[in-house]
């Protein structure tokens, strides 16, 4: 890392408003303690800053919290969405609106620590348009989401032409031209971890201790998380369904080979009656697999069904 910084170019140009984006569901008490953690962390800088919170649906006190801090401090702007449209459009909202020199999509919980991000503005000054943070301890997560993240990382990484660093969410700094290009990306199935790798651009990550949810529980069930995680892999690779031609040659040859063998036997023993067991066996075998290769198929035109209707991603019911 130390010799891809020193070949870095350094900034020149001075940094006169850094955003932060935060989506809030049904996180009402969680916010005043946020904000004032990220006013310690930042107001020390001298940097003048806006936090953007997107509502994504609140059906709690959220939206009336957020109205109160933003009638306090007019450095808090507050989108509210119609209805619960998901993180990934409540993240989108907010590129969409932040004016800032550099951007950072923080969650709310505290998880990830705003006492990082004067790091981020360091390696951003040295070069680097996304500077990301790396969960380096994450023993505050359960066992089985620290397998699954793994788990996904890896497999996400051998299918997808632009890798996402393992260990790595949405909490990074990005640089104006990065926020720039994200603008222009128009999918409506979005995985943000994947469109920060695919977007490019100079990057480097900082490792950090993920601590403990501050406030409330996850709002991301299981399966809310491999539903995001097919929306990932479908969105970046198709290699789910270029396997499926192999799969089918493979089947094929398997198929005219025991045919063969049945032929030949026929011709040599006489007509052999094939068993019931063995005849279920083959259909029930050749029957999942057509099952499962028309599961990946309507993946897939499910995604481009979506697209097709050009729906916006979200809606504002609020603006302030």
């Amino acid at each position: 890392m130390k010799d891809a910084a020193s070949r870095a170019p350094k900034r020149t140009r001075e940094l006169r408003l850094i955003s932060l984006i935060v989506p809030v569901f049904n996180e009402e008490d969680a916010i005043e303690g946020f904000y004032a953690r990220i006013l310690e962390a930042l107001e020390p800088l001298g940097i003048n800053l806006e936090v953007v919170f997107i509502d994504d649906g609140s059906s709690d006190g959220t939206r009336e919290t957020l109205r109160n801090l933003n009638r306090r401090d007019q450095r808090v702007r507050v989108i509210g969405f119609t209805r619960n449209f998901g993180k990934e459009a409540a993240l989108a909202a907010g590129i969409d609106h932040v004016r800032g020199d550099v951007v950072v999509p923080i969650d709310v919980d505290l998880q990830d620590p705003p006492e990082l991000i004067p790091e981020f503005l360091e390696r951003w000054r040295e070069g680097y348009e996304v500077v990301y943070g790396v969960r380096a301890d994450r023993t505050s997560d359960t066992r089985l989401k620290r397998a699954g993240a793994e788990l996904f990382y890896r497999w996400f990484n051998r299918l997808a032409a632009s890798p996402i660093p393992p260990n790595t969410g949405d909490f990074r700094l990005l640089d104006r031209r990065v926020v720039e290009a994200l603008r222009r990306l128009p999918e409506r199935n979005r995985f943000m971890k994947g469109l920060f790798a695919w977007v490019g651009y100079r990057s480097i990550g900082v490792p950090y201790r993920r601590e403990t949810r501050a406030q409330g529980k996850s709002k991301f069930s299981f399966w809310r998380l491999w539903a995001l995680a097919i929306d990932g892999v479908t969105g970046f690779s198709t290699l789910p369904l270029r396997v499926w031609t192999f799969i089918g040659l493979f089947v094929a040859v398997l198929a005219l080979v025991y045919g063969s063998f049945i032929v030949i036997r026929a011709l040599v023993s006489g007509i052999d009656v094939p068993g019931y067991a063995s005849t279920m066996t083959v259909i029930l075998f050749l029957g999942g697999v057509q099952l499962i290769s028309l599961g990946v198929i309507g993946e897939y035109v499910s995604r481009l069904f979506i697209e097709s209707k050009q729906r916006p991603l979200y809606l504002i019911d609020e603006e302030m």
